[in-house]
């Protein structure tokens, strides 16, 4: 028979959850108290008709003292406990952690994906596995969902916090999901188990993983080098996309805690200040066993849980591989809507005609979309290695099938990167490309600074570049994704001012320990570069981290890094002269007879100047970043010019964007935003970038609109 905990520590436990003293049960079991504590400090077990009679003064079957692998049902039941209100009145309106991040399943697929990857068992060599669960429940099956976490004891705190949802954006979110809930008669789950993975160790309040989690704010945890979160924030994106500010844990632990390892179980509610029945309370909210511990055995900690009442909480993990299962109780997808034209401060409440910002469907396909997009690199190996990430999707209602489960793959998401990124673990890349479907590395410098502010350089990490071809299946075209350690995508962005002709690629860039074990200092530019990321990790820049411990000039080590890309990934692409060509040119020139053309004539008056091509990407800052160049007819007076950017709408005035900078490349000057040509030169050239702050949305949701006008540009 399987035995789960220690005896002594599990009796122990036991009797504080019963509220009995070691000498009560002496008394009950007409035994000495010295036997009693012999049992707790493990000098001795008792015998087996002794734990016959321990668990009917225990209130339990025998079974479960034998095994040890659960808690007794008797004394303090599961409930929720509400943080009381603060004694000076301060009052918290809301997690400002969650503000940090959209109600946005995509952004809580790349940071819960990105924790899973950096909590993977390294020592057995196999990818973490990670599962996304959508789940509708509606009639009886939602019923007993609300009966299993206490449903009728949460409600007077939601109509607390409705009934004041028009003070605060947390308020009228949560209005909006009780209200969708009972109006609709349903509740979207979404549950997101890591299997090979820690899960929660250690204490429920001391320093550890489960202590990082579900009782603090703002702590990471994450030692080593690869990790990619480094803020502590990544967890309340677990938050913000539930409605109900709720979500319920399920950890299988790979360090026994307690003797045991297996469904640890605790819930966390996260609601603004509110006032239930006379009583004030601060916000968060536990949903665990009170501990007996805690003064009036109030507070709720976590417990181990029986197999039944995992699934009741729709918990039940499929094997007992170290892990952990979330599940986010109200999921809703609102900023999908801003994909499609809506405002993202909109009441996220789906109106007749509206997107249903709780369609399964379509959150499954943008689970899978952001998965593909952002970890297609962790689900590759080769050359012996084995994947870092395997990853799916599957979506179901009341229990059955309604999407099956996908496997994300990323050689079908990103083709040509996948292609890349092979090649180089396998060893058959080349120097240059010369036929289709090869893969050509380059190493490109990144000179790492001293620490402390110090001049001169630590020494200089080799990234690995990797260009190849692209398809059509990879999206956009000619971009580099830059990785580094757990083989995320970091940055994605345009080589700027490519030759005309250049054949469409893609370029993967190896940063870091992505970089292989033998590249020179890649621990050192691991810690470099994670340090200049920011907390959503998706590019590359300062930081106040990266000015504290290095620099306030430490960024532009990593702008030279871009411009070392940008240059390399210029020369594999350009498109060399066949041999022959300059020869055979020549023989051509000299066979054929030109006609001179007729000299046209100047024009009267002053020309004006028009725009011939743009390059545009978006900077790191969130920023258009643009390369113009102009064609100039031909005459003496060229009209001055003033660039305009504007953002492409449907329908309406375009609003106009400031400029941040804008400079002159080569055949003009720029003075107080206008263009003044160079005469008599007939191409100019300008850069420019605009101004965040004058931006309504988003970057990465709009289209740029660059004109020239002459005047004042009116």
């Amino acid at each position: 028979m399987e035995t789960g905990e220690e005896f002594g520590p599990w009796l122990a436990r036991q009797l504080k959850l019963a509220g009995k003293t070691q000498a009560e049960l002496a008394d009950e079991l007409k035994l000495t108290r010295a036997a009693v504590s012999a049992w707790i400090t493990g000098r001795s077990t008792p015998r087996p008709t002794v734990m016959t009679d321990i668990a009917r003064a225990l209130g339990t079957d025998v079974g479960t003292v034998h095994t040890r692998t659960t808690d007794t049902q008797a004394g303090l039941p599961i409930t929720w406990y509400h943080r009381p209100g603060y004694p000076d009145g301060g009052r918290e309106l809301g997690n400002a952690a969650a503000f940090a991040f959209d109600a946005d399943v995509q952004v809580l697929a790349r940071e819960t994906c990105q924790n899973s990857l950096d909590e993977r068992l390294r020592d057995n060599g196999r990818p973490v596995r990670v599962r996304y669960t959508l789940h509708e429940l509606t009639g009886e099956t939602l019923e007993a969902f609300r009966e299993a976490i206490l449903w009728n004891d949460l409600f007077p705190h939601y109509t607390a916090v409705s009934e004041g949802a028009g003070k605060q954006k947390v308020g009228r979110v949560v209005d909006a999901g009780v209200r969708d809930m009972y109006e609709k008669g349903r509740l979207v789950l979404l549950r997101i188990d890591d299997y090979n993975a820690s899960g929660l160790i250690g204490d429920d309040y001391a320093d550890g993983k489960f202590a990082a989690v579900v009782r603090r704010q703002l702590e990471s945890l994450k030692s080593s080098s690869g990790a990619g979160g480094s803020y502590g924030l990544g967890k309340a994106t677990l938050w913000a996309t539930s409605a109900l500010g709720l979500v319920l844990i399920n950890s299988t632990l790979s360090v026994p805690h307690e003797g045991r390892t297996e469904r640890r179980l605790i819930g966390r509610l996260e609601l603004p200040w509110r006032e239930v029945d006379g009583q004030q309370y601060a916000g968060p909210a536990w949903f665990g066993r009170p501990d007996p511990d805690s003064p009036g055995a109030q507070v709720a900690r976590s417990w181990w849980a029986d197999e039944e009442t995992a699934a009741r909480l729709h918990l039940t993990r499929e094997s007992d591989e170290p892990g952990t299962s979330f599940l986010v109780v109200g999921a809703h997808d609102v900023a999908s809507l801003e994909e499609n034209g809506a405002d993202a401060d909109d009441e996220p409440v789906e109106e007749e005609g509206q997107e249903d910002t709780r369609d399964i469907t379509r959150m499954h396909g943008r689970l899978v979309q952001a998965l593909g997009r952002d970890f297609w690199a962790a689900m590759i190996g080769g050359g012996g290695r084995a994947p870092l990430l395997e990853v799916s999707v599957r979506t179901l209602r009341n229990g059955e099938v309604v999407v099956p489960e996908e496997q994300v793959d990323p050689s079908d998401m990103q083709p040509s990167r996948t292609r890349a990124l092979r090649a180089y673990l396998e060893g058959t890349t080349v120097e240059r490309l010369t036929e289709a479907g090869q893969v050509a590395v380059r190493t490109v410098p990144l000179r790492l600074p001293l620490s402390g502010g110090a001049r001169g350089t630590q020494g200089t990490h080799q990234a690995v570049l990797l260009v190849t071809e692209a398809e059509d299946r990879d999206g956009s075209k000619n971009r580099v994704h830059s990785l580094r350690g757990n083989r995320m995508t970091v940055r994605s962005a345009t080589v700027p001012s490519l030759p005309v002709g250049t054949n469409p690629f893609q370029a993967v860039l190896l940063a870091g320990e992505a970089a292989g074990e033998s590249a020179p200092f890649a621990v050192e530019a691991e810690e470099f570069l994670r340090a200049a990321e920011p907390p959503e990790h998706d590019r590359w820049g300062q930081t106040e981290e990266l000015t504290l411990r290095w620099s306030p000039s430490a960024y532009r080590r990593i702008n030279l890094l871009t411009t070392e890309v940008n240059k390399a990934v210029k020369e594999l692409v350009a498109a060399r002269p066949k041999r022959g060509d300059r020869a055979g040119g020549e023989v051509l020139r000299k066979a054929l007879t030109v006609k001179a053309k007729v000299k046209a004539k100047k024009p009267a008056g002053p020309v004006v100047p028009v725009l011939d091509a743009l390059d545009a990407s978006v900077g790191e800052g969130g920023e258009w970043q643009i390369v113009a160049e102009v064609s100039i007819p031909r005459g003496d007076e060229i009209t001055p010019m003033v660039p305009v950017a504007q953002l492409d709408v449907r329908s309406g005035a375009r609003p106009r964007l400031d400029w941040a900078e804008l400079a002159a490349v080569e055949g003009c000057e720029v003075e107080d935003g206008v263009l003044r040509f160079t005469p008599g030169t007939r191409r100019a050239k300008f850069r420019g970038s605009t101004d965040v702050g004058s931006h309504p949305v988003r970057t990465t949701l709009t289209r740029l609109v660059v004109e020239l006008r002459a005047g004042k540009g009116e």
